[in-house]
């Protein structure tokens, strides 16, 4: 099978730009066309196809906002080499951020309009939120990473697994500016906070919401893959591979982990912004160490260094349980099944990259050479 990926991507590289270029332009004019979907024989794949199963729409967004994450945590594990079982926290950082800031019902909104006497409906703007989002989470990011990406291997997987659950406990406790248990509503989207009057970023149709979703995915997966193949993008690979070999070649390892790190909780932050917008309402029990862990398995399983592979592992484990929610009683089950099965018959991941399965074949040889 792995041979099989790989010949069907030579065939792809192989062929002229111009093909290259039309091929992925109509995959992607595929993708925005999904929420309409009415091919005869394709309409099976709907999730509205069955009995109790959810919008659609709906759930092609939670798709859109799971890529969307696999791409940023595939910059952390899949590209630097660095396992972030806490990447939740990034992702609460992002969803908190608009709502504590864009919020009239948030703490901090109600606490600005009484000291600087400013009107009931005053709230920061939806879109100035986006930055304060990036930027906060990217803080995060720099001050969990600045005393702990000294660590390596389990003992940074431990570190980051308490970040996260730090960040959900000191939401829930602080309901003097959190909203504490009972969360935050109201929270705003393009159109303003949830109205009637939201003729398209409304809480009923979702269709414009997976649009701006996959829109700005695909404004990230432009960036990252430049950022990939670029000079940070071969210190990131070459600090995975051997980070003591790559020191002694001149790359300062602690300095590009942490661009990772910032990086890739940035992403996870604007992924929960977008997450906030569209529910509208926000609560510390959505952000559990549950996600983080389903959040590592959708880079694992896709394969852990390819963004095409993240994407994939995010778009299935996102769809495929609310297609089959006939099986609901037995999803963890089934999800756990998954994960042995993939693990043992294609460690590299359903569409690895070409240089983590030559690293994974490499180590095989030599465990059969018994070196």
């Amino acid at each position: 099978m792995s041979r099989n990926f790989g010949d069907v991507g030579n065939r792809f590289r192989g062929l002229p730009k111009w093909q290259r270029v039309t091929g992925f332009l109509a995959f992607v004019v595929f993708l925005y066309y999904l929420p309409l979907l009415g091919i005869p024989g394709l309409t099976w794949l709907r999730t509205d196809s069955i009995e109790g199963g959810n919008n659609w729409a709906g759930v092609l967004f939670t798709c859109a906002i799971y890529v969307l994450i696999s791409i940023g945590l595939n910059v952390v594990i899949g590209l630097a080499g660095l396992l972030d079982l806490g990447y939740v926290g990034f992702f609460a950082i992002g969803a908190y951020s608009v709502a504590l800031f864009g919020s009239r019902q948030s703490p901090i909104v109600q606490a600005l309009q009484e000291k600087y006497d400013l009107p009931p409906e005053w709230a920061i703007a939806w879109a100035i939120c986006i930055p304060i989002a990036l930027a906060l989470a990217m803080i995060s990011g720099v001050i969990l990473g600045w005393p702990t990406l000294r660590l390596r291997g389990d003992y940074l997987a431990i570190v980051t697994l308490g970040f996260g659950e730090i960040i959900r406990i000191v939401v829930r406790n602080s309901v003097g500016w959190s909203g504490g248990p009972a969360g935050v509503a109201a929270i705003p989207g393009p159109q303003g906070e949830p109205s009637a009057d939201n003729n398209i970023f409304g809480l009923i149709d979702p269709k414009p919401w997976y649009w701006l979703a996959l829109s700005v995915v695909l404004v990230v997966v432009f960036l990252v893959r430049r950022l990939e193949n670029s000079r940070v993008g071969r210190a990131w690979l070459a600090v995975r591979e051997d980070e003591d070999a790559a020191a002694v070649m001149g790359v300062n390892p602690f300095k590009f982990k942490l661009w990772a790190f910032a990086i890739g909780a940035a992403l996870g932050g604007l992924s929960g912004f977008l997450f906030a917008s569209r529910q509208g309402f926000i609560e510390p029990n959505q952000f559990n160490a549950n996600l983080s862990i389903l959040f590592v398995a959708m880079v694992v399983v896709g394969g852990s260094g390819n963004m095409a592979g993240a994407a994939l592992g995010a778009v299935l484990l996102a769809y495929l349980p609310e297609r089959f929610r006939d099986f609901a009683e037995y999803r963890f089950l089934v999800f756990g099944l998954a994960l042995v099965l993939v693990m043992l018959l294609r460690p590299q991941g359903l569409l690895p990259s070409r240089r983590r399965t030559r690293e994974l074949k490499d180590r095989q040889e030599e465990v059969a050479a018994g070196v």
